[in-house]
């Protein structure tokens, strides 16, 4: 169908390039893309991809706008706070471009919905901020032969990619074949993220999937880019398909879709329960002097600028090898950090030491902001 009036010309600029043109506009309008995100990267690849015309949105989201998001996640404003993101998305998407369908899917992304959710699209990008997603996401595009535009954030750096091994080009397993343990590697809530580095990371996954659906330029297939916006370099490295993937492989060991321990999950089982105590037990110790506790916040400098608990003892979890001389091993410890991911880390690193009576604050100063002092800012 050609193009009407209006598209002629809200889409000017596109028609005058070779690369685009009419046939190549009307490709973006027959297109179906799935977002997985509408957060730090989704935000970008949705308000650029509404904007090119690409005719049909789908955006999967499960969480609402927090005042924290507003940072970065740039598709929502302050009077969205509290509302689904998928909602404050999708209005903002049609002020952009009210000719674009945005599809909305508010669940949590999973094993039990992925491939319902992927199937009815041609490309998927990963704007997942957790490896349970996004193994996940890399998972069922490669079952689904779909196109995975991937890209990931931390700090001042970013990472994209364009994974698809239907086209000869790895996968995210390739690259990373299973995520590290939990606890590994903090999350973005954990060690922060510059607001403007997931709009680069976004912009770049943006245009990998436009120029897909073109099918014009080089992509990112086979290629890994790293981002450092701190001192502006970016890198390249060369990636290969693993004849071994567990996935993707010659021989693959994943035939139907399964979710990995989240990332930022504090470990279960008996050895995580015994040296945990909860936000009550430490209220108990900081109002107890008597008691011969002391709570230790293992958090850093600047997470302590924001929010911090009177009558703590201030040792960051970075500090605490150069530090730990300034612990005494027979006295008790109730160590606690953002969420009690951290502090559990910090736990099993003492008790390798000597230490006997250290334990974990279950749900750390979040979970003591919510039950005691709602005043504390959240980050």
């Amino acid at each position: 169908m050609d193009l009407t009036t209006t598209e002629l010309s809200r889409y000017a600029r596109h028609l005058i390039l070779p690369e685009v043109g009419g046939e190549g506009q009307r490709k973006l309008r027959a297109a179906r893309v799935l977002c997985l995100g509408a957060g730090g990267l989704g935000s970008p690849v949705a308000l650029y991809l509404a904007a090119a015309g690409v005719g049909r949105l789908g955006l999967v989201d499960f969480d609402v706008v927090d005042l924290s998001n507003l940072q970065r996640q740039i598709l929502h404003g302050t009077p969205d706070l509290g509302r689904p993101k998928v909602e404050s998305a999708r209005d903002t998407l049609r002020r952009i471009n009210p000719d674009v369908e945005v599809v909305t899917h508010r669940v949590r992304f999973s094993a039990a919905n992925a491939l319902d959710l992927i199937r009815d699209y041609d490309v998927v990008v990963d704007g997942t901020d957790n490896f349970t997603a996004r193994y996940l996401a890399n998972d069922a595009c490669v079952l689904l032969q779909k196109p995975n535009v991937y890209g990931a954030v931390f700090r001042w750096e970013g990472q994209a990619s364009f994974f698809a091994p239907h086209l000869g080009a790895p996968c995210y397993r390739c690259l990373y074949p299973e995520p590290p343990p939990p606890g590994a590697a903090p999350s973005c809530a954990e060690a922060g993220v510059l607001g403007v580095v997931p709009g680069l990371i976004g912009c770049i996954q943006a245009i990998e999937t436009l120029k897909f659906l073109l099918g014009r330029g080089t992509s990112l297939r086979g290629r890994l880019l790293l981002v450092d916006a701190l001192h502006l370099r970016f890198k390249e490295l060369r990636l290969r398909r693993d004849p071994g993937c567990p996935v993707c492989g010659q021989q693959p060991t994943i035939r139907e879709l399964r979710e990995v321990a989240p990332l930022c999950e504090t470990p279960t089982g008996p050895a995580a329960d015994g040296d945990e105590v909860s936000i009550e037990d430490m209220r108990r110790a900081l109002a107890e002097p008597a008691l011969g506790i002391t709570v230790v916040d293992v958090r850093e400098p600047a997470e302590w600028a924001i929010a911090q608990i009177d009558g703590t003892l201030k040792l960051p979890l970075s500090a605490l090898p150069a530090r730990v001389h300034e612990l005494n091993p027979e006295r008790t410890y109730y160590l606690h950090c953002k969420s009690g991911v951290r502090s559990l880390q910090a736990v099993a690193w003492l008790k390798e030491r000597g230490f006997r009576h250290v334990k974990s604050v279950r749900g750390g100063i979040l979970a003591w902001a919510e039950a005691y002092a709602p005043h504390l800012p959240r980050y």
